[in-house]
């Protein structure tokens, strides 16, 4: 029997097989497939070539002849699926449908790599939207993904300006050049030291996960009043958005509560479990979309319920291998770590022992330096030493000199000597002689004072004969004038005395003044009760232990969302407003109120299916 061949070959078969090429977003694989070849054959041989098992997620995406998006129908001919007729049929490999949680459902690396690189153009193309402080923390992750850890000695600045790592919603918002943002990404990019590739990407896919638009594929609806809005089939189930707001859905309805999808040209019907509930209809723009809806819809309720089963055969083979892969990465990480860690002792303890090398050839160099100054100085203070010999032979002749001009001004001085002596007798003789004339001066002095006294005696007596004298020539005029004369002596002597008495009780009966005032009274008792303003140990105790719990919480709550808060806070002064996007005022409207993705699914699903319907049915 003849043996049959497969539907797909890699060498070109002339009249029998067509040329296919299909683009990864990091790769680019071209195939001939046979002209009977299905979707499936393609899908698989592709999964085969990247090595991807968990193939649930991917599809095979073109654009047909009518310009459409579509994903190539697994059970049907290639040829068969309306594309266009060209050399090399175009094909994208994408993630067509969304884990609900990134780090527990993606098992493969090469699987995280794919979502990674979608979800990262996705952001970059603005398809989803990321706040600014987000985005520069998720490039952090890029480029650690990208180059490895932060080495500060290879790193150069501007090494990150040719890569496209923000929306360029973000760099228009912010008056902040190329190197402003390429600092800030630098300081999250060093936090990420030590971390692979695949945790790289896996911490920058388990952020991504949260922002509103992720996972989300978006299509125009309306419904029964002719309403126009959103339809959002993610992997939870399917929400109902405003037309000018994408980001907060209006309602929401899970895949568990559907029982049952189909759509009748534009119209299209959901019949949820609860059959006391009506029909969920909405109207969409295009047939060919509606077949696009039911497509997704049919495969994230078949994944969603899947999640919710115990895990195949194959997916616990899959998890265990990761497992063990991973432990065994982790362990040649470690012993890579390890070794790196040893070179750079070893190149930290070379570079010690050549600046010690370094430093002891500097010190011989100084030595040496040192020793030639030595020599220079011993030359100089020999030459010194000679100078100071002539110097000290010529002081010797000046002191020879020296010595004979003493012995000439010694036997002057004897001469001079003498002559003192002569002068000292004569002036002996000279100060006998004075005390002799003052002698005599005292004694001649003593003589005057004696014939004055007998001289005042004699005119006293005179005058007490002229008095008598007198007495007898006029008796009774003489006696009134001479009465009157004595009484004018002896009242002035009488007013003199007492005047002086007088002067010396006023004297004894003033106060004596003093130079010096005597010290004012104190004006304040330092002895009087004083408040103390000075806190008590009461309240240091408690600012004490206010400052410990503050920084305790500072430490623990080093994580995300702070992190991208004081981002946000740092950039914030440089925003212009007018460059702000409709997503941009909902999402701080979003932020002001507290909420964010799933607080808002949380809240949209409340309620019974039929008042969600009825609230629909209202918008």
């Amino acid at each position: 029997m003849k043996e049959k061949m497969p539907p797909f070959k890699r060498k070109k078969t002339t009249g029998k097989s067509f040329p296919v090429k299909v683009c990864t977003l990091d790769a680019e694989l071209e195939f001939n497939l046979e002209l009977k070849a299905t979707g499936r054959d393609l899908f698989d041989l592709v999964c085969r070539t990247i090595g991807l098992r968990e193939t649930w997620y991917f599809g095979l995406q073109y654009e047909d002849s009518k310009g459409f998006i579509a994903w190539l129908k697994l059970d049907k001919k290639v040829q068969d699926q309306g594309i266009p007729q060209q050399t090399t049929m175009p094909f994208m490999f994408l993630a067509k449908f969304y884990p609900e949680e990134v780090a527990e459902e993606l098992v493969q690396e090469v699987t995280q790599h794919l979502f990674f690189l979608q979800v990262n153009r996705a952001i970059l193309a603005m398809d989803i939207y990321c706040p600014p402080e987000a985005s520069v923390l998720l490039a952090s992750y890029a480029v650690q993904a990208k180059y490895g850890d932060y080495d500060e000695g290879t790193y150069k600045p501007g090494m990150l300006a040719s890569e496209e790592l923000l929306p360029q919603r973000v760099i228009d918002q912010y008056q902040m050049t190329a190197e402003m943002w390429e600092e800030r990404i630098k300081v999250w990019y060093a936090d990420h030291r030590g971390m692979s590739r695949d945790e790289a990407e896996i911490e920058y896919l388990k952020i991504a996960q949260d922002l509103d638009m992720y996972g989300v594929n978006y299509f125009p609806i309306s419904n029964k009043k002719d309403t126009d809005l959103w339809l959002g089939v993610t992997s939870l189930g399917l929400n109902i958005y405003e037309k000018e707001n994408k980001l907060t859905p209006k309602t929401t309805f899970q895949w568990s509560e559907i029982r049952h999808v189909s759509f009748d040209d534009k119209k299209f019907t959901i019949k949820p479990v609860d059959k006391t509930s009506p029909n969920f209809v909405f109207f969409s723009h295009k047939v060919r979309m509606n077949k696009l809806i039911l497509d997704l819809c049919i495969g994230n309720h078949d994944l969603f319920m899947r999640r919710r089963k115990p895990d195949s055969m194959e997916v616990q083979q899959m998890k265990t291998q990761a497992k063990e892969e991973k432990s065994r990465r982790q362990i040649e990480r470690n012993k890579l770590a390890r070794e790196k860690q040893l070179r750079e002792i070893a190149e930290k303890e070379k570079s010690i022992m050549e600046q010690r090398l370094l430093q002891y050839q500097e010190e011989i160099r100084l030595a040496n330096e040192a020793l030639r100054r030595s020599e220079e100085t011993a030359d100089l203070l020999a030459e010194k030493s000679r100078v100071a010999e002539e110097e000290a032979m010529l002081l010797g002749q000046k002191a020879t000199e020296a010595e004979h001009k003493i012995t000439q001004f010694r036997l002057t001085a004897l001469k001079t000597e003498e002559e003192k002596v002569s002068l000292e007798r004569k002036t002996r003789e000279a100060e006998q002689l004075t005390a002799r004339l003052v002698d005599e001066s005292e004694r001649r002095a003593a003589e005057a004072n004696t014939l004055k006294e007998e001289l005042l005696r004699a005119r006293v007596a005179e005058k007490q004969a002229k008095e008598k004298l007198l007495e007898f020539l006029s008796r009774n005029a003489y006696v009134n004038t001479s009465v009157s004369s004595l009484y004018s002596v002896s009242s002035s002597s009488a007013l003199d005395l007492p005047a002086d008495l007088h002067a010396l009780r006023l004297n004894a009966n003033s106060p004596q003044l003093s130079l010096t005032h005597s010290n004012p009274p104190a004006l304040v008792d330092h002895n009087l009760p004083a408040y103390d303003f000075i806190a008590g140990n009461d309240m240091e105790e408690l600012t004490l232990e206010i400052e410990k719990e503050r920084i305790q919480y500072l430490e623990k709550s080093k994580h995300l969302q702070d992190q991208l808060r004081d981002l946000k806070t740092e950039i914030e002064v440089l925003k212009v407003d007018e460059k702000q996007c409709e997503l941009d005022m909902l999402h701080d409207e979003q932020v002001r109120l507290g909420e964010n993705k799933y607080s808002t699914l949380k809240k949209v699903k409340c309620g019974s299916t039929k008042a969600r319907v009825a609230y629909f049915e209202e918008l």
